[in-house]
């Protein structure tokens, strides 16, 4: 009886370590979504493979959000001429007139895009807390996934990994 237990045990840990082991390997697709642009463009999240690319969920009644985004602007712009791309959501309940008031009067350097129905933010596993960060790479596979503000000086090394790696 003690030896079945032993043998049941032995196997249950290899399983888990073997659903471990492919859960940190495992790379989920980033889900292909449209979106319109503040300016009225439509585009397809498809168009960015090739590319490194950070989604970012925010609002403008996030002050850890307001406070992030001078540093996302900062990496869109230091890494922008490599092949990176920002994409920034905001999420369903901001007001629109909030929105774009913050975005032109910040000169937002990257595309915003309004998730007017909350469709984004439920395709990427039912966004609800912001700041929500993911980090896409030229596969259009999502790397990383950050809930609040990202350590910048980590997240910077993640995209010059990503960046040197071919498509």
């Amino acid at each position: 009886m003690k030896l079945t237990h032993v043998v049941l045990s032995v196997a249950a840990f290899a399983a888990v370590a073997t659903a471990a082991t492919l859960a940190l390997t495992q790379k989920d697709k980033a889900p292909s979504v449209s979106y319109t642009l503040l300016d009225g463009s439509q585009h397809r999240s498809d168009d960015l493979r090739g590319k490194v690319v950070l989604v970012n969920f925010w609002a403008t009644s996030c002050t850890t959000c307001m406070k992030e985004m001078p540093e996302l602007v900062a990496t869109h712009r230091k890494y922008q001429a490599k092949g990176f791309e920002t994409l920034s959501v905001a999420m369903a309940y901001d007001p629109p007139a909030y929105v774009v008031n913050y975005a032109q009067s910040r000169q937002l350097p990257f595309q915003v895009t309004m998730d007017q129905k909350g469709e984004i933010a439920r395709s990427y596993g039912n966004v609800q807390i912001t700041p929500t960060t993911f980090v896409l790479n030229k596969q259009g596979e999502i790397v990383k996934r950050y809930v609040g503000a990202p350590d910048f000086e980590q997240l910077h090394q993640l995209l010059e990994k990503l960046l040197a790696e071919s498509a």
